[in-house]
């Protein structure tokens, strides 16, 4: 039986009640994602339309995930909350603190040793409180979703960007920062700008080499990284039917590479098949008598153009391979294209590394279909050139895996088998290699590829692609090889092509596992205590943040004006920082060190305004603390992009950063500086960012009257005693400036559990 069936029972005995009273309301016809969205308000039953883009709306959605990186800031915010027990269903993951290096045996031992208190912490904490515990090893949060939790018609929000994932099965899952989910385990609203809708028609079916991730690939494309900022995407057509419900999955992950809020198929029987083949029949029972309202209203799929704000149309038929890259996931090539680019731009042709895996791709089809082309490389006497590694996406993936011979099949060609853990995807990987600031070339079938991301290096060219072709890629060597087209010399000296790739959606003999990695909360958790040292340098207990003073924010000293991409990994690197994400205070020390200066064209060297001298970021951002300063970082487009960790957030609004200033925000980063109180500013006139100098001191004025839609006005103080003024946006409501004036949105929660 599935977890948490009784809920879910509940969401689909509410659902036509709730569709009909929306499509009233709306109007006209529903797609899929609003009457899913509009399933969820917190009011209950749809008395009115929401203007999408505009209207900011509260829901309630049905259950959180938190992987371990995150959660333990999470956590540490809901124990200020006053609650005895969560909300809503809610389970946190073991993941992200894994380092891959020599193989998954060694590493899980290392890492159970050398995150003891971490995990205790986790444990303990989600015992007392009703969360659902996966231990280290168990597998990728969103893999263990979409195996355990996702189901159609549902909302959860995650604290993790690629929660999406859960899209595959028909869910409105969507990545937030912990503070977001702080409040949802509390049992408030959670608000979220009504989206604008994109409707991806996909035609045809897939064939040879092609996959589901060349959907998503050439989708990022189209849109760019941030061309689906603000919107959900919905896919349709008999194409997305033709789909397993985890290539549907795939899809749905890297919608958050184009900046989608989040990513959505409809119910349909590959979703009913993977409920089934999971456990989880009675699910697909329940779904299947609900079904029309698991799928847009058919005038939608009749005459699509009328009801998304943009449409896109895809054909599986004649759709070719993609690989995407470098630095960038929405650089995307054609295969065929692909090696002319490479020679074009100079890239290493040389690949040293493909890898395999993550949450983005680790199901079981996808094992299977990268095994078929591994296996080719033993039958057809190829010697591997890459190395080679395969991250099983959960316990159940790879204990299935091993018995059904996969697992073998890559071990034979010199493949190494990970843990059931993020790894390499995220920073978390002890790469060997000579020369790191060695250009170089690396494949793998993760969704990010920024620079420094899988390890550290800014020399490595990272590529995106499937599985399938990853392995294909390892095998030659070569960034150049196009296996569709190309032969390879065997070590007999004879050219031999390799076959298209089959694969199968789910194993023959069923999935299988001996241990899971679950751990049940306690019943009454009253009497359990949460584990936290005093002393630890790697958990810190928070403190509530100061409420605003009531005045204009005067004297701010410029910290940083960074140029070009920053991402939520230059303001808050992953890697070896990620043992700190549960002290506040130790993790500040990577504050925006990965962001370059606009006036020197370095990273992590800014000037301090105290001494005439350049430091590093964090350590000025103290000096001016100390002094009791407060401090403004300046931005360009999309800031903020990425993944959705808060403490990119809460490390400034810790170290007496004041507000944010850039060209324009990613949605979740923002989010998360407003829940922390801080301010969250845009240029009215992009060009402004120009007048700031690297001396400036800086007022932000017409706070004592922050209202909605209302501007606020910057005036620079420049050293040579010229002064400039512009206007800035924001996109506040009234209930976000109350955060802002209580100081956080945590300090409200806190006053109304104790009211």
């Amino acid at each position: 039986m599935a977890f948490d069936l009784d809920m879910i029972q509940r969401v689909y005995a509410n659902l036509g009640e709730r569709v009909e009273a929306a499509r009233q309301a709306v109007g006209k016809p529903l797609t899929l994602s609003e009457k899913v969205l509009y399933s969820h308000l917190f009011a209950g039953t749809p008395t009115q339309a929401f203007e999408r883009g505009k209207a900011y709306v509260d829901f309630a959605p049905d259950r959180v995930a938190m992987q371990d990186a995150t959660a333990q800031m999470a956590l540490l915010q809901f124990m200020q909350a006053g609650r005895p027990q969560v909300a809503v269903p809610s389970t946190v993951h073991c993941d992200h603190l894994i380092q891959a290096e020599v193989g998954a045996v060694q590493d899980l031992d290392i890492a159970k040793s050398k995150n003891k208190e971490v995990y205790d912490f986790l444990s303990s904490i989600s015992n007392k409180y009703g969360i659902g515990f996966w231990k280290p090893g168990a597998g990728i949060i969103h893999q263990v979703v979409i195996e355990n939790y996702a189901f159609p018609g549902g909302m959860m929000i995650g604290t993790d960007s690629h929660t999406p994932n859960a899209g595959g099965l028909g869910m409105i899952a969507i990545g937030v920062g912990g503070a977001d989910a702080c409040d949802v385990m509390a049992g408030l609203a959670w608000e979220l700008k009504m989206p604008k809708l994109i409707g991806v028609k996909l035609t045809g079916k897939l064939s040879g080499w092609a996959s589901a991730k060349d959907v998503i690939l050439r989708v990022a494309g189209i849109l760019t990284v941030k061309g689906g900022t603000g919107c959900i995407v919905e896919y349709f057509g008999e194409g997305a039917e033709s789909l397993s419900a985890t290539g549907k999955g795939t899809i749905c992950n890297m919608g958050a590479e184009i900046g989608a809020t989040t990513s959505i198929f409809a119910y349909d029987e590959k979703m009913a098949d993977y409920l089934r083949a999971t456990n989880r029949a009675d699910i697909a029972e329940a779904a299947d008598a609900v079904k029309a309202n698991l799928r847009s209203d058919e005038e939608v799929y009749a005459d699509p153009a009328s009801y998304f704000d943009q449409l896109i149309e895809i054909d599986l038929n004649t759709l070719e391979p993609h690989i995407n890259g470098p630095f960038t996931p929405d650089l995307a090539w054609p295969l065929s294209n692909f090696a002319k680019a490479v020679k074009e731009n100079n890239w290493p042709a040389k690949l040293e590394v493909g890898l395999i895996g993550s949450c983005t791709n680790s199901s079981y089809e996808d094992m299977t279909r990268s095994a078929s082309v591994a296996a080719q490389a033993t039958a057809k006497h190829l010697k591997t050139k890459a190395e080679f590694t395969v991250t099983p996406g959960s316990e159940l993936v790879r204990f299935t895996a091993e018995r059904d011979g996969l697992l073998t099949t890559f071990e034979e060609i010199g493949g190494v088998v990970l843990a059931n853990a993020c790894g390499p995807c995220i920073g978390q990987w002890a790469r060997h290699m000579d020369d790191p600031t060695r250009k170089n070339s690396i494949i793998t079938s993760f969704n990010r590829n920024f620079a420094k991301r899988n390890d550290g290096n800014a020399s490595t060219h990272a590529f995106v692609a499937s599985p399938e072709i990853v392995t294909a890629l390892a095998i030659a060597g070569d960034l150049t090889f196009n296996p569709m087209t190309d032969t390879l010399t065997n070590e007999d000296g004879e050219q031999v092509k390799l076959d298209e790739p089959q694969g199968i959606e789910q194993p023959i003999k069923g999935y299988a596992v001996d241990d899971a990695g679950y751990q049940a909360p306690a019943e009454d958790g009253s009497g359990v205590s949460v584990i936290v040292s005093p002393t630890s340098d790697r958990l810190q207990l928070l403190a509530p943040f100061s409420a605003w003073e009531g005045t204009d924010l005067t004297g701010l000293k410029l910290l940083i004006k960074a140029k070009g991409k920053c991402t939520t990994d230059h303001i808050s690197m992953a890697g070896p920082w990620l043992k700190y994400r549960g002290h506040l205070d130790n993790i500040s020390n990577n504050m925006l060190i990965g962001a370059v200066n606009f006036y020197n064209e370095k990273t992590n060297s800014v000037k301090n305004q105290l001494t005439g001298e350049y430091g590093e970021v964090p350590a000025v951002q103290r000096a001016y603390k100390a002094a009791g300063i407060g401090s403004i970082v300046v931005g360009d487009e999309n800031y903020g992009e990425g993944s959705s960790r808060e403490h990119a957030a809460m490390e400034p609004r810790f170290l007496g950063v004041r507000a944010i200033l850039v060209r324009s925000f990613a949605r979740i980063h923002e989010t998360n500086l407003k829940k922390q109180g801080m301010l969250a500013l845009t240029f009215a006139n992009p060009a402004d960012y120009d007048k700031i100098q690297e001396d400036d001191t800086i007022d932000i004025e017409g706070l004592t009257e922050f209202a909605p839609g209302r501007p606020l006005e910057i005036v620079l103080h420049h050293a040579d005693g010229t002064t400039d003024e512009f206007m800035v946006n924001h996109t506040y409501n009234e209930g976000q400036i109350e955060w802002f004036k209580a100081g956080a949105a945590l300090n409200i929660i806190r006053m109304k559990q104790s009211a």
